[in-house]
């Protein structure tokens, strides 16, 4: 039996990415509009790429981390675009697809990486904040949520307008009866609180955290507690680490959705995310320049008898030069300034 891993454009121009064991059903499916959530609301779609794995475990991971990837890396492979994938590859931590050409030590290494963690929310107890978890998860490419005993049932339509638009985590999310069978395929357990209770285990920041689960073999699960009171001894005695954010101490409330963007971001650090672009800053003005405008500054203070006391003037004028050759002035700024002190200098008639 093989198991596919696929990705498709929407109408939107967004890329969806899943995996199934059936193909050509799932697609007519996701064409039908009859897999409710994220396709359904975006037609047409188009099946672009698709994979197979000898096993549900290896298209799953396969599906977990393109979904961490970039759109240009995602557009990189549905192009067979192998030296860009490669080159995109390298960055981050995240591909474990099979290349085409012969892997190279570095590939190898890069196919050896871990797939993305699993956020496990125990015993979570309002919907919104499950929506909000959410949220935090798909921003930072974190698509597999799993939820022990919530509160109030699953599904809950009080995650959804929460989710704001991370309906693909909400609609894979799985629920289980207790922690233990909710990690029980994961090699490493962490566990998020601000109390040891009385466990002895190794405490560790987010961004030490997420080092580990990027060079980790198998699959890695950070657990978060209820709302109310977090998670509860015999909880954390399942893990084998502690994650603990180091905070105010006389203030220690975080509320659920905060620890899991703490988190997801740290993991997110080591994958290829898009960042926004860098805006291009014009370059100081010259000295001239600059000098010019704090000639004409002063000499207008001058005119309306600023300075005052005279002994003080050197040091009142130093103390203008200062504040104004602090900030990088570029040549738009300071004719812009120059003009507006002009203008104070001869107002116009009205």
């Amino acid at each position: 039996m093989s198991f596919h891993t696929y990705m498709l454009k929407c109408g939107d121009g967004s890329y969806y990415v899943g995996h199934t064991d059936a193909l050509e059903t799932r697609i007519a499916q996701h064409k039908k509009a009859e897999i409710p959530g994220y396709t359904a609301s975006r037609l047409p779609v188009e099946l672009l790429w698709t994979q197979d794995f000898g096993t549900r475990e290896e298209a799953l991971a396969a599906e977990q981390q393109i979904k961490g990837w970039s759109r240009k890396k995602k557009e990189a492979l549905i192009d067979s675009d192998w030296s860009t994938l490669k080159a995109l590859s390298r960055k981050s931590f995240d591909t474990g697809l099979r290349l085409r050409s012969a892997p190279t030590q570095d590939e190898r290494m890069l196919d050896s990486a871990a797939p993305p963690p699993v956020i496990v929310l125990v015993r979570p107890q309002l919907g919104e904040n499950i929506g909000k978890a959410a949220r935090a998860m798909l921003n930072f490419g974190l698509t597999e949520m799993r939820l022990v005993a919530p509160r109030d049932g699953w599904p809950n339509p009080d995650a959804g307008p929460s989710a704001a638009g991370a309906d693909v985590v909400l609609e894979r999310a799985q629920v289980f009866p207790t922690l233990a069978d909710a990690v029980a395929d994961c090699a490493q357990v962490y566990a998020t609180t601000v109390r040891k209770r009385g466990v002895t285990k190794s405490v560790v920041t987010p961004e030490e955290a997420a080092r580990s689960i990027h060079a980790a073999q198998g699959r890695s699960a950070i657990v978060f507690g209820p709302e109310r009171s977090g998670l509860e001894t015999d909880d954390v005695a399942l893990a084998r680490t502690i994650i603990t954010v180091p905070i105010n101490p006389e203030f220690g409330s975080l509320n659920l959705a905060q620890a899991v963007i703490l988190c997801a971001y740290e993991w997110s650090k080591g994958v290829s995310l898009a960042s926004p672009p860098a805006t291009n800053l014009l370059p100081p003005a010259p000295q001239e320049e600059l000098e010019g405008m704090i000639t004409q500054f002063t000499d207008m203070l001058e005119d309306v008898g600023y300075f005052f006391p005279p002994d003080r003037t050197p040091a009142t004028k130093l103390t203008l030069r200062n504040l104004l050759t602090k900030p990088a002035w570029n040549h738009l700024e300071v004719r812009t300034l120059r003009g507006a002190l002009s203008s104070l200098a001869r107002p116009r008639r009205r």
